[in-house]
């Protein structure tokens, strides 16, 4: 490894950020994404106005995602920037990451520079020492290895594998770490090995981008024979990471499933991955632009694990009631508060439009769902929308057939020729109105369709009849034995030959039901 502060590692092996790394299956990745899960489009979007705290925000952070969020921050928000890299530059002092100390340190001189100020000196101490101690522990590692290699030990060649990957993810060499970690796969013995191993190789290709793999490897974790305990912490561990998948690949509805199972008992645990404000965030986001109202109540508020992680952040939770409770103004109006904080969120920057677009949507199918007809100007003021803004949003959702309803733009010259005699306030109040309708259902359709539907399930039905009668007409059927009727009386007699049993033995006469004894 090239220690060199004037060397940048390759984007692999530095800072991991959504979207901004390239990652080996890009290609492989666009391939497999299906029409209506398209993932996130790269959006660099310039928040100058933010309203998060820096300091309590990344407090709930640690490790390389601590630094990563922090530079993200510092790239999209200018009055922030300044800040976040010193933190950042904070954060990997703690590690032996040298070459993004470089390039973090390079990233805060040019945005002091572009305000005039003086730039931050390189640590050479802490350079130096830096370098020091990762060559030396990286010697006496693999010195370790080496032994317990020619000692056959294969549990202390696992344990080796493990400490020498967490050395090379300290250093930010997380193609090294992936090789350790995978090596350990030889030398597994039981199955929580195997769980460790995979959950590793896991985290590492997330951190790399390398979400194909993370799928694969969070699978052979949790099919492992002797699978974790769900309330187990490594199981919450590996639904946040499916999760935060999922919400990369755009597969909303399935991220918000794995968020909504994870344990509120892992709290900070993971804290290098993903914080519990973050649960909160995503699967609500997720459950709020692809449930439906049953499926908010049963998934949602009647789960009291995720109920907890909701008290972390009452903004989500007043998000989540108000669709509920259809106060569709007040959700609007705290989206729109939420908007530029998501923007600077790493993993879910990119998909703030599309969620807010599912979200309205949403809302808007939900609104006239319960009426006949609804006023649009009425409508738009509840959505805060303009009359023609909102005819082109219900266009879109009327043409794909998310509500069965038409907009009545004839009524109003209908409606004034045919009210003509009416004073002259009433004809204006007619023409202002501009009504979206309920399409009325072909009933006649409908009971076709259900008479069709009962007909064939009836064929199916009386085939399989068929088909038994035959079966039993040929002797085709397994009967059960002799030997086996017998057996199973044995070990388990009925209620009748017990009783009978019994009655013999108490009474030596002869059964009464014998047609040749006569009752005296």
């Amino acid at each position: 490894m090239n220690m060199d502060i004037d060397h940048f590692p390759p984007d692999e092996q530095g800072t991991a950020t959504p979207g901004r790394r390239p990652a080996e299956d890009d290609d492989t990745e666009k391939a497999e994404d299906n029409i209506e899960n398209k993932k996130k489009k790269i959006v660099n979007v310039i928040v100058n106005e933010p309203t998060l705290e820096l300091d309590t925000y990344i407090g709930n952070y640690s490790g390389h995602t601590k630094v990563d969020r922090l530079v993200f921050i510092a790239e999209r928000c200018p009055p922030l920037s300044i800040e976040a890299y010193r933190l950042a530059l904070v954060e990997i002092r703690t590690d032996l990451n040298v070459g993004q100390y470089g390039k973090v340190l390079g990233k805060l001189n040019a945005a002091l520079r572009d305000r005039n100020q003086l730039v931050e000196p390189v640590d050479e101490k802490w350079v130096s020492d830096s370098k020091h101690i990762y060559k030396e522990r990286l010697e006496r590692l693999e010195r370790e290895l080496k032994e317990y290699k020619v000692n056959l030990i294969k549990e202390s060649i696992r344990m080796g594998h493990n400490d020498l990957g967490d050395h090379h993810y300290n250093a930010g060499e997380l193609d090294q770490a992936l090789k350790c970690y995978m090596r350990t796969k030889d030398y597994c013995t039981f199955a929580k090995h195997v769980i460790e191993m995979n959950f590793n190789v896991a985290q590492v290709c997330l951190e790399m981008n390398n979400f194909a793999h993370v799928t694969t490897y969070i699978t052979k974790a949790e099919n492992t024979p002797e699978a974790v305990d769900p309330k187990h912490l490594t199981a919450s561990k590996l639904k946040c990471m499916s999760g935060l998948v999922n919400l990369e690949g755009g597969k909303y509805k399935r991220a918000a499933l794995d968020f909504l199972q994870v344990s509120f008992a892992l709290g900070s645990e993971f804290s290098r991955v993903i914080a519990p404000n973050d649960v909160a965030i995503y699967g609500g986001l997720c459950a709020l632009a692809t449930f439906d109202r049953v499926e908010l109540k049963a998934k949602v508020f009647d789960n009291t694990e995720f109920r907890q992680y909701l008290e972390l952040e009452p903004q989500i939770r007043e998000l989540l009631q108000g669709f509920y409770h259809s106060k569709y103004s007040l959700c609007l109006e705290v989206l729109a508060k939420l908007k530029n904080d998501f923007h600077l969120d790493i993993w879910l920057h990119g998909h703030v439009d599309e969620l807010y677009r599912k979200i309205r949507r949403k809302a808007l199918v939900q609104y006239f769902h319960p009426f006949l007809a609804v006023d649009l100007k009425r409508m738009a003021r509840a959505f805060g929308t303009s009359v023609t803004e909102l005819e082109e949003e219900l266009r879109v959702l009327i043409v794909a057939k998310e509500i069965n309803a038409r907009i009545d733009s004839h009524s109003k010259a209908s409606r004034l020729s045919s009210t003509s005699l009416f004073p002259k306030q009433f004809q204006t109040l007619i023409a202002a109105l501009q009504i979206l309708r309920l399409q009325n259902a072909d009933q006649r359709s409908i009971i076709f369709e259900r008479s069709l539907a009962m007909g064939i399930d009836y064929q199916i039905q009386l085939r399989h009849t068929l088909l038994r009668m035959k079966l039993v007409r040929s002797d085709l059927l397994v009967k059960e034995s002799t030997n086996d009727r017998s057996r199973r009386n044995i070990m388990f007699p009925s209620s009748g030959s017990i009783a009978a049993s019994g009655s013999s033995r108490s009474d030596p006469r002869p059964d009464s039901k014998d047609p040749m004894i006569v009752d005296a």
